[in-house]
Order: C-alpha cells, then sequence, then structure tokens
C-alpha cells in the first residue's frame, strides 16, 4: 500500500514539474517572437507584437507562481 501511494505521488509531481516546463518553453518562445516582431518595420508584426501580450501575462504570472513554489519547497 505505500509504494501504491508513493509512486501515485511521485508520478503526479513528475507529471506538474512537466507542465510547468511546457509553460517556461511556451512563455520563452513567445517573448523571443514579442522581440522578433516588434523589431521589424512591418505594421502588421508590430501588432502581432502587441498582441502577443494577452498570452505573456498570463504565463508570467504562473511563471512567478512556480518560482515561488519551489522556493518555498526549497526552503522547507
Amino acid at each position: 500500500m505505500i509504494s501504491t501511494v508513493t509512486t501515485s505521488t511521485v508520478s503526479t509531481i513528475t507529471l506538474a514539474g512537466s507542465f510547468a516546463l511546457i509553460g517556461i518553453m511556451v512563455l520563452f518562445s513567445l517573448l523571443i517572437q514579442k522581440e522578433l516582431a516588434s523589431a521589424a518595420d512591418n505594421p502588421k508584426l508590430k501588432k502581432l507584437g502587441r498582441a502577443v501580450n494577452f498570452a505573456i501575462i498570463p504565463l508570467l504570472i504562473v511563471f512567478a507562481m512556480v518560482v515561488v513554489y519551489q522556493v518555498i519547497n526549497t526552503l522547507q
């Protein structure tokens, strides 16, 4: 019974960590896309750079939450 609980707990933690990693990778790719689009001379690309902010802001909030969670777990 104990090994089953431990195995499922480790699986859940690993799954949560992989979701956090995917979110961070998406955030970095959107930040790169925003920088490239805002540096372009094309007005459509500049609009795209502004539109990407709608996806970046929630991902930054999630990133901050992941960092706080990891720091709290490290300090315990």
